[in-house]
């Protein structure tokens, strides 16, 4: 897209803003993605190696997860995963940076293995035999004036190719 002023139609402030208008749509679908699902829905996700698969729940979201912060602080959100190992071999990962919230402006966070008060946390690493589950919550730093639209998980410490992902609107 090119920028700046053109006969007829009001200069670059009205350019600037056509630009900005268009992009909320692609915003929007990305942050709500295709084939996505809500709280609650299963997303089966293939890792790198064969046999290597995991089925991935979001179950709960809380926010705030903690203590009430100081003016101006970030606050916590927490996510509860349940993590089922349905492949054929051994799932051992990190969940925590395997997780990401994005933001309403399409900022991503990437999760943490802080404590929260939304309830245990998932260790730094997660080993499962096929047909093992766990479930954790996964904490996020945000600023107070960020509001949650969507989490996502990959495996391979959040770099693989398949991506979860759940709209929270």
């Amino acid at each position: 897209m090119r920028h700046g002023s053109h006969p007829g139609h009001g200069g670059p402030g009205r350019t600037a803003r056509a630009g900005r208008l268009l992009l909320a749509p692609l915003l929007a679908a990305l942050l709500l993605g295709a084939g996505t699902g809500g709280s609650g829905e299963t997303v089966s996700l293939d890792g790198d190696r064969p046999g290597e698969r995991l089925d991935v729940t979001l179950t709960g979201v809380v926010d705030p997860a903690g203590p009430a912060p100081a003016p101006g602080a970030d606050r916590l959100v927490a996510v509860e995963l349940r993590l089922e190992n349905t492949g054929t071999v051994p799932y051992e990962d990190s969940p925590a940076p395997a997780a990401h919230l994005l933001d309403t402006t399409g900022r991503r966070f990437t999760g943490l293995s802080d404590a929260t008060d939304a309830g245990p946390a998932f260790p730094g690493t997660v080993s499962l035999a096929p047909g093992g589950s766990a479930t954790g919550y996964v904490v996020f730093r945000l600023p107070r004036a960020s509001r949650p639209a969507a989490v996502q998980f990959a495996l391979d410490a959040g770099l693989g190719d398949d991506v979860a992902h759940w709209s929270l609107s």
